[in-house]
């Protein structure tokens, strides 16, 4: 494998060559998510509970055979088996710091991260290092193992310069290894300058974001200077219109592109939104986006680092999601931009693979999983039906803004961020107990057992939306 390079608006091989990056993001691992695992809750809140009820020893084995199942080889070869050529790896912080000695940094982690690479190497597909969850949290949502909704990263010091020293490890760590395609420093910021999200007066404080930028790619380059850096723009690595210009070489950006054709519900080709979406509709998005505008005006290249449909809607939209999403591919490929599909595996939300609904985990989950649903208690899921507990929460929220009178509040942010911290945030850490009680009385076996649902040749894989990779991965493609 080649040590990859920018050049001009181009990603290239040593020989200068193209190399289209394609490929999955593996999220639910080393950083896990609950909407993508199937538990309630905050992921470190999740292991301190298991820890109280069936203590530090038996929680780390539960958590360690977890994340073996969650990825391994045969993952990487079914990936490269069906033409991708990168994988983008999720990673927590956590797994390579601890809060209580910072600056020391875990050979566990570090081990575990260095398997899936070198399983990467073997099986000749790329890996992008992902920090998805940083010391502080950078935006205020689960996928940032934030339970708190309190984003510190962009106020403390103290975390800033604890996020570059990691950098500045995993550089040491990895200078030279070229099955790693780069570094995503840091998944979808939210920097937002007073006014905050719950106001209709969001504005990102772009000062504090470029510097931090800025600082950490110099940082990087004063360690490693092949590697390529993926930045992402604000608010979900959405916005980039005060990015400043390319300042380094090697430098690629990174958009997240969510449609709402992907989640729906309805038909597609059809209305969302007051918007008819159709394949023509998917390349006017996709080129009046301010990241692909910025890209264009700078002459760099341009990775949707994210993007998906789901799945666990109406059954008989399934094929509807598919065929929406595979005109977004179609479309990024026609104007030859990089992309990673949010996600890998999961729970059947919106998987290349699910794990298998009739497995021991799933059967065992099933009530807490349903209790979830009802409660509201996974914020990613906003596109299922709505239930009692959420029209008393829209209730409150208008009640709330009844009772305040307050212009700058936005009625649609206040019901959505009220929904999170009460439901996704406290009834979520509520249910804990629940799931780990699930698991208590069980023998190290039995845990291994339950546990290897997660495996894939025990897993499901989304047949139709496999057969769209196979075209799209490999289409136009010169690696």
């Amino acid at each position: 494998m080649d040590l990859l390079q920018v050049k001009e608006a181009q990603i290239v091989n040593a020989q200068g060559a193209p190399v289209a990056l394609r490929g999955a993001c593996v999220g639910g691992w080393m950083n896990m998510e609950n909407f993508i695992n199937g538990y309630p809750g905050a992921e470190h809140s999740l292991r301190r509970t298991f820890t109280q009820i069936l203590g530090p020893e038996k929680a780390r084995f539960f958590f360690d055979r977890w994340l073996d199942y969650f990825l391994d080889e045969d993952d990487i070869a079914f990936m490269k088996s069906l033409g991708a050529t990168v994988v983008r790896l999720a990673v927590n912080y956590r797994h390579f710091e601890d809060d209580a000695q910072p600056f020391e940094y875990l050979e566990a982690g570090f081990a575990r991260l260095d398997r899936a690479i070198e399983w990467c190497a073997r099986h000749g597909l790329y890996a992008i290092i992902d920090l998805h969850a940083v010391q502080g949290w950078q935006n205020t949502d689960w996928h940032s193992d934030n339970s708190s909704r309190h984003s510190l990263f962009w106020q403390h010091p103290h975390f800033q310069e604890r996020f570059i020293a990691l950098w500045q490890e995993f550089a040491r760590h990895y200078k030279g290894n070229a099955a790693i395609a780069g570094y995503n420093l840091m998944n979808e910021p939210v920097n937002n300058a007073p006014g905050g999200r719950f106001s209709n007066t969001y504005t990102t404080d772009w000062d504090s974001i470029n510097r931090i930028y800025r600082r950490t790619v110099e940082a990087i380059r004063a360690i490693d200077t092949e590697h390529i850096i993926f930045l992402e723009g604000d608010y979900f690595s959405t916005r980039f219109d005060g990015l400043e210009a390319p300042f380094a070489a090697n430098l690629v950006y990174s958009s997240h592109n969510y449609t709402a054709a992907g989640f729906g519900p309805g038909p597609y080709p059809g209305a969302f939104g007051g918007q008819q979406w159709d394949r023509a509709y998917q390349e006017t998005v996709l080129l009046t986006r301010q990241g692909t505008r910025f890209a264009q005006r700078y002459a760099v290249p341009l990775w949707v680092g994210e993007l998906g449909a789901v799945y666990n809607g109406p059954v008989e939209e399934i094929p509807d999601r598919v065929h929406a999403l595979d005109d977004q591919l179609e479309v990024f490929n026609a104007h030859q931009i990089h992309w990673t599909m949010w996600t890998y595996k999961d729970v059947g939300v919106m998987g290349w693979v699910t794990v298998n609904p009739q497995s021991a985990f799933m059967q065992r989950t099933a009530q807490l999983l349903e209790a979830k649903r009802e409660l509201g208690a996974d914020f990613w899921m906003g596109w299922l039906p709505s239930t009692p507990v959420r029209e008393q929460v829209r209730t409150l929220a208008r009640y709330v803004e009844a009772v305040l009178n307050d212009p700058l509040i936005d009625p649609q942010a206040n019901e959505t961020y009220l929904a999170q911290a009460t439901l996704s945030g406290y009834v979520a850490q509520l249910m804990q107990p629940a799931f780990a009680h699930l698991f208590a009385k069980m023998t190290e076996t039995q845990i291994d057992n339950t546990l290897s649902a997660f495996a894939l040749k025990n897993c499901i894989p989304h047949t139709a939306l496999v057969e769209i990779l196979r075209a799209r991965l490999g289409e136009g493609s010169e690696t």
